[in-house]
């Protein structure tokens, strides 16, 4: 686990990989929690039966809620204990290149990309990469921001 506690680490660190997370199971009962917090319903995602005869054998986790695993799932790579407020600021780009079918495992690869100076402190961007186990292509691919206020 990286732990970052002064802004001087931060910027050394500017273009490093962080690391890389535990794999982890996506279930059914998370799939569905999710579609039971959004709304998004989809047999692709919650109905088990059809989706067996759909165009991936089986249900997959939707795409949000790979993205939504990210904090989650980086919290055991890298921590940001700066001095001040740690706010999210966005995402520049994600993509979502293969589904993850339920009963897969994923795991998480951070990169600090970028640290920027800014007058308020400093702007930080995350290059997220979500591997499949036994997949080519990744689960997700996202960059996101995090500003750091003294």
């Amino acid at each position: 686990m990286r732990t970052f506690t002064t802004f001087d680490e931060l910027i050394t660190a500017n273009g490093e990989v962080l690391g890389t997370g535990d794999w982890v199971e996506i279930t059914q009962e998370r799939v569905d929690r999710f579609a039971e917090a959004t709304g998004d319903h989809q047999w692709i995602h919650v109905d088990v039966e059809q989706a067996k005869a759909g165009p991936f054998g089986g249900t997959i986790a939707h795409g949000y809620l790979t993205l939504s695993l990210i904090p989650w799932l980086g919290q055991s790579i890298f921590a940001f204990e700066t001095p001040g407020a740690k706010l999210n600021y966005g995402v520049n780009k994600v993509r979502f290149p293969h589904p993850v079918l339920v009963g897969r495992r994923i795991r998480l690869t951070v990169t600090l990309a970028e640290v920027t100076e800014l007058p308020s402190g400093y702007q930080a961007t995350l290059k997220h990469v979500i591997e499949i186990d036994g997949e080519d292509k990744p689960a997700a691919v996202a960059e996101t921001v995090v500003l750091l206020l003294p």
